[in-house]
């Protein structure tokens, strides 16, 4: 622990940083896991799944 303590806590700065890029992460990891679960909750219902269909039909009528 004194270790850690040392590397990471010793002075307001090093501390100050290793609270933001904690967040920083944690914040880009929930964002990516909720994407992918919503994604996954809604597959075949959203816009870039069913696209395809639409966009191939409007270029056959003109």
């Amino acid at each position: 622990m004194s270790a850690l303590y040392n590397a990471l806590f010793r002075n307001n700065f090093q501390m100050l940083g290793v609270v933001f890029a904690s967040a920083f992460a944690f914040e880009m990891a929930y964002d990516t896991g909720m994407n992918r679960l919503w994604d996954n909750m809604n597959k075949g219902r959203q816009w870039k799944d069913i696209r395809s269909r639409y966009v191939e039909a409007e270029e056959e009528e003109e």
